[in-house]
């Protein structure tokens, strides 16, 4: 179970009992601090490896560095999409390579949003301009289109040498930066964009670490604590682990269709204001991994509550194209605050973030992103662009992929037909894949999945037989943790389960991807069903 938004910590577990464990497991791009139950039931996975690093740890005292004395932050920072269903997931696949008998012949990696690896085929407009970027000498070929020389003749006019290798301004090339304003002020109906608020950064990850980095300070109960979503994409959970603050859960409310309650905001705010200094809420719409869409009411309610308890708001909006639901439409927090008038619009302190990793384009290795700021203090301001510098800057080739997500071919020119062709198929296809994926997961007993209004994944509620979840107790396993493991090793299936995300205490849940191809996710779903039923039997 998550820690409580009373505890001191964003998660609990003993450092020197998971010590062993953890030299055993790798940790992701966007690392997470999982709780203790969800890590504990990765017991099993102990290597031989990770097994003889701790035996010889005496004979290796003399070592600068080791297990004991490292950053204790970065020890507790860890991450469920990523984790030891997924490596267990590897070593199957191994064994299955090496000719090892299996109730099936190929793992099924249901893990991650990564929509390429999942067999989606890259939009053709961007794959080009970033292809020009990268070799000019393509300019002289007929088999690129005008539109798109002509985008990466300004991306290469605005690097150094007219070179993609050189480095770009800290914050982002400026011909990008004044794209993105554009891209903005456009999707919220003319609503001002500047310029100067537009950070290109590395992923959305990029940008929420580094705006988190700010904001974290003090000591004892003046901490900053952060407000999450619970469920939450687990890149909050592991930010507030890696810089020591306080983790404070808000539940979204699973009976009503995962909505956000401001009542439930201001009971934890209270609560965690007596052990900590609450300073930031994070908002994560379209969510994940719950696939809610917030109305417009919903985004006022929290303006309003960040208003009034003087909060800085964090906007994960990287899912804004990933709305399946004929009934809901995305609306971004920079626009609904404009709308509310010179009162909110000019006080709240709001940044919101994109990627290129979602939407349509799903191009997550590039590692392309931005995020707007408002209300900034010019000061802090100042401090952002100097910790920007240190890391001199985000990928010029995902920065180019960036500006073709904001920049994309327009009504008359040469590849406007093909590429809203390839996005609407992209979007059509995902939303297809959502209904497939909630229609049958809600036919299976035991099983309930809430309407899937956008992002890329299901978030199934199952019901785990109390005998199955004193096998799970024995194991050391948490029964979530113990249900996906017998998932994987019986149908080769990899989904993550719901403590990797947080959930309401005795409610079980696992995320699963719907970015598969449909006759593979049509597969996934019958073996869901098949290996659910007969759970459910044996453990009755």
């Amino acid at each position: 179970m998550y820690a409580a938004a009373g505890t001191r910590r964003a998660a609990t577990f003993s450092v020197r009992r998971r010590a062993a464990l953890r030299l055993s497991w790798r940790f992701g791009d966007r690392g997470e601090a999982v709780p203790a139950g969800a890590w504990g039931s990765a017991a099993g996975l102990l290597t031989e490896g990770a097994a003889s690093l701790l035996r010889d740890n005496g004979r290796n005292g003399d070592r600068v560095l080791n297990i004991g004395n490292m950053n204790p932050q970065v020890r507790a920072t860890e991450y469920a999409v990523r984790g030891p269903i997924v490596i267990k997931a590897g070593e199957i696949e191994k064994e299955l390579q090496q000719g090892a008998q299996k109730p099936f012949t190929e793992v099924i990696k249901a893990n991650i949003g990564d929509a390429h690896a999942m067999g989606q085929q890259p939009i053709t407009f961007l794959r080009q301009v970033v292809a020009l970027c990268t070799y000019p000498e393509l300019f002289g070929s007929p088999q690129f289109p005008a539109d798109a020389k002509e985008r990466a003749q300004r991306i290469l006019l605005d690097c150094g040498g007219n070179s993609l290798g050189s480095y770009s301004a800290s914050q982002g090339l400026d011909c990008i930066r004044r794209d993105v304003a554009k891209y903005v002020e456009t999707r919220d109906g003319g609503v001002p964009a500047d310029p100067e608020n537009m950070y290109i950064t590395t992923g959305a990850s990029d940008g929420i670490s580094t705006i988190l980095k700010l904001l974290v300070a003090g000591e004892g109960r003046m901490r900053t604590g952060v407000m999450i979503p619970i469920p939450q994409y687990p890149l909050y959970s592991a930010v507030i682990s890696e810089f020591d603050a306080v983790q404070i859960n808000y539940y979204l409310d699973e009976d009503n269709s995962w909505a956000l309650d401001k009542n439930e905001l201001k009971k934890n705010l209270n609560a965690a204001r007596e052990y900590c200094n609450p300073k930031v809420l994070c908002i994560i719409n379209p969510g994940n991994p719950t696939g809610q869409v917030q109305n417009k009411k919903c985004i006022e309610d929290v303006i309003t509550f960040a208003y009034e308890e003087k909060l800085f708001l964090l906007a994960d909006e990287v899912y804004q194209e990933n709305i399946y639901s004929k009934d809901c439409k995305f609306h971004s927090f920079k626009k609904v605050l404009y709308e509310m008038g010179p009162e909110y619009y000019n006080t709240v302190e709001l940044v919101s973030f994109n990627s290129t990793s979602k939407g349509y384009t799903g191009e997550c290795g590039f590692r392309g992103g931005y995020m707007e700021v408002i209300n900034m203090d010019p000061e802090v301001k100042a401090q952002l662009e100097k910790l920007l510098s240190v890391r001199l800057c985000s990928p010029v080739p995902g920065q180019a992929a960036m500006d073709v997500v904001v920049n994309p071919p327009k009504p008359g020119e040469e590849s406007y037909e093909m590429f809203t062709l390839e996005k609407m198929k992209v979007l059509h296809n995902l939303a297809e894949k959502a209904k497939l994926s909630e229609e049958v997961l809600n036919t299976i007993p035991g099983m309930h999945c809430n309407h899937l209004q956008g992002a890329m994944y299901a978030f199934p509620r199952i019901f785990i037989p109390s005998k199955a979840i004193k096998e799970a107790e024995a194991r050391g396993m948490a029964p979530d943790m113990f249900y996906c493991m017998r998932l994987l090793e019986e149908t080769g299936i990899c989904v993550v389960p719901g403590n990797g995300f947080g959930q309401r205490e005795g409610t079980y849940h696992f995320r699963m991807t719907i970015l598969l191809p449909v006759e593979k996710l049509k597969v996934l779903l019958q073996n869901v069903k098949e290996f659910h039923t007969k759970f459910l039997r044996k453990y009755a």
